[in-house]
């Protein structure tokens, strides 16, 4: 085999590999099974003061703030299973108007913020939360 044919080989079968474990990744995601799927978040804080900085319109001045550790539960009903990090928090809704205490799961696929659920009954029934005065400092 020539040089040129061989390097033409190893590349094509490192594509193949690449290629393959994108395919095996998608499988995991829809299938819930856990190949590195649910990784701990090690940096969970940050990743969610970055991601609640975008889903804001106002940013400051929230209050009453709460965290839970991540937990790994069901998303939704039956869904696949992933670390869910419960929070709760009283948003501006004017500059001098709150708009009360909401409630968000925070979804977390291989280690990484995945999503905000909206309406998270199931996932954050029963949670315990600790202060998060890192939510209550997000700069405008």
């Amino acid at each position: 085999m020539s040089g040129v044919a061989a390097r033409r080989a190893s590349l094509a079968f490192v594509v193949m590999l690449v290629l393959g474990a994108c395919g095996h990744r998608q499988l995991d995601a829809v299938t819930g099974t856990d190949n590195g799927v649910n990784e701990l978040p090690a940096n969970y804080k940050s990743e969610i003061l970055a991601a609640m900085h975008a889903y804001l319109n106002d940013p400051t001045g929230i209050r009453d703030t709460g965290i839970t550790a991540p937990e790994l539960k069901p998303v939704g009903d039956g869904g696949p299973t992933r670390y869910i990090v419960c929070l709760k928090f009283n948003p501006k809704k004017s500059a001098s108007d709150y708009a009360g205490v909401k409630e968000l799961a925070a979804a977390f696929v291989a280690g990484r913020f995945d999503r905000f659920i909206e309406t998270p009954r199931e996932e954050c029934a029963g949670a315990v939360y600790t202060p998060f005065p890192e939510l209550q400092k997000l700069p405008p």
